[in-house]
């Protein structure tokens, strides 16, 4: 009966998005395909339309020397079903958020301080790259491959957009060599050395 009443709820919530002028996530509920159903409009607050975690640096003492802070869904209740979301990024000397996909948004980037070599690669195996300065934007197609590096001598900061409230993330090289993927397939399907994924499968945490 939970189960139907759930279901009802949020398929009314669905139906009336159109009417509505917003659709608050209710964070409590289940994530679904079509997204969080709607808090009641009566406990909604002008707080839920406002976000202040993006304001911090984010902690680039890893392995990339870069970190990456999300404003979606899930910490942003507020972009619930207007289709964008947001982030922050911070590329300390010589880091790198490696190669990765956003299968569900296209993303646009605007570079703060510092210098941000960005660049994608087309399903036709093209590649696009331009380092970008302070007030430079640079845009990246939904589903494609791509990157951002530090260039300069400084610690860069970027604000991306996205055009979804979740827009998926997957870094190729943790899917390759952080998983469970076995040496043998890897070797096969991507024409590597064998002792090289085992070494990269040794940096990255990879089983298999």
């Amino acid at each position: 009966m939970f189960q139907i009443i759930f279901l009802l709820s949020l398929f009314l919530s669905i139906s009336n998005a159109a009417n509505q002028d917003f659709c608050v996530a209710d964070l409590k509920a289940p994530d679904t395909p079509s997204g969080y159903p709607c808090k009641p409009a009566a406990t909604v607050t002008v707080d839920d339309f406002a976000f202040s975690g993006l304001i911090a640096p984010g902690n680039t003492t890893n392995i990339i020397s870069a970190a990456v802070t999300p404003a979606f869904v899930g910490q942003f209740p507020g972009v619930n079903g207007l289709g964008l979301s947001a982030g922050r990024l911070d590329i300390a000397v010589g880091g790198v958020i490696p190669l990765h996909t956003h299968p569900g948004a296209n993303e646009l980037l605007i570079v703060t301080q510092g210098h941000i070599t960005a660049g994608f690669v087309s399903s036709a195996s093209t590649v696009y790259v331009k380092t970008l300065k302070k007030g430079e934007i640079m845009v990246f197609p939904q589903g494609l491959l791509h990157f951002q590096v530090g260039a300069g001598k400084r610690n860069a900061v970027g604000f991306v957009i996205f055009s979804s409230t979740s827009p998926g993330l997957q870094i190729l090289d943790f899917a390759l060599f952080a998983s469970n993927f076995s040496t043998p397939l890897i070797t096969k399907t991507t024409f590597l050395d064998p002792v090289l994924v085992k070494k990269l499968k040794s940096v990255l945490g990879g089983s298999g």
